[in-house]
């Protein structure tokens, strides 16, 4: 392969922290894409692996830092998941339109209304939408800039997109 030719695939988190109506905060931050993510877009894209048509967005409350051998049986462990919140599953990276490149769930963010006080550090998104488990695919893990500081009825807000650029 030429040297010259890269091309870098990430996905961009903006993450919003809520209480009573009041945005506490706003972070932009950039992810991980695990060696299981690589995997699986190439498999599906370019082998004859099977396509996720569903992706799911969790929070982790250990004060993690992903790395790439990281795979979605070993990120709730490893990371130690927050299930802390209203759902009974983890909601849905529910995407909008593939345009210029770039896919994300702006239009139908993600939210995780709390149910306990916790910190969370950081996200994931899976093809699995149980809470606490461990099974799918990795496709993303990301490490907050600051730990979020919730609060029981607390929000917060993930939008995250992935992002397809020439280096």
């Amino acid at each position: 392969m030429d040297g010259n030719s890269k091309l870098k695939v990430g996905f961009k988190y903006f993450v919003e922290h809520i209480r009573k109506g009041v945005v506490l905060s706003v972070e932009e931050c950039f992810n991980l894409v695990p060696t299981e993510g690589m995997n699986h877009i190439l498999n599906t894209e370019f082998k004859t692996g099977a396509q996720v048509t569903s992706w799911y967005v969790g929070i982790f409350e250990g004060n993690y830092t992903p790395v790439a051998g990281i795979t979605a049986a070993t990120i709730v462990a490893a990371s130690t998941e927050c299930t802390a919140y209203d759902s009974s599953t983890r909601p849905l990276w529910d995407s909008g339109t593939v345009s210029a490149g770039a896919l994300d769930n702006s239009a139908s963010k993600a939210e995780f209304v709390m149910s306990a006080d916790k910190t969370v550090y950081g996200g994931f998104i899976t093809s699995s939408n149980v809470k606490g488990g461990s099974t799918g695919v990795l496709d993303s893990a990301v490490r907050f800039a600051t730990a979020k500081i919730l609060e029981t009825d607390d929000t917060l807000r993930i939008t995250a997109g992935i992002v397809l650029a020439n280096a």
